[in-house]
């Protein structure tokens, strides 16, 4: 008598070959298909990438609503807005450029 192994059934050979094909099926949608590993890392970058552009969007956010905030509360925001952006100067306040170029100097007259 020999031993007969469990493979050489028709009905066992065909289960094991049906089990690889969905098993190589399962493996190409993992790798290759339309929602692959590849794609859930691209994704997940510019999820990143996004997140950062939206917390600094936040920040300019916030600080426009405190300049506003500041506009809206008194005179004194007003004021400094329009000496820096107008240069607006109070009635009888003397007004003093300093240039940033360098004056050439003149020679004396004689």
């Amino acid at each position: 008598m020999y031993y007969k192994h469990p493979m050489t059934s028709k009905y066992t050979k065909l289960s094991f070959m049906l089990l690889l094909l969905i098993l190589g099926g399962l493996q190409y949608r993992l790798w290759l298909g339309a929602n692959s590993w590849q794609t859930v890392k691209i994704i997940t970058n510019e999820l990143s990438l996004q997140q950062k552009e939206n917390d600094q969007l936040r920040e300019r956010n916030r600080v426009l609503d405190a300049e506003v905030t500041e506009l809206k509360q008194g005179l004194d925001g007003i004021e400094e807005r329009a000496r820096s952006d107008l240069g607006m100067i109070k009635p009888g306040e003397k007004f003093y450029f300093i240039a940033n170029e360098k004056i050439k100097s003149v020679p004396p007259p004689q």
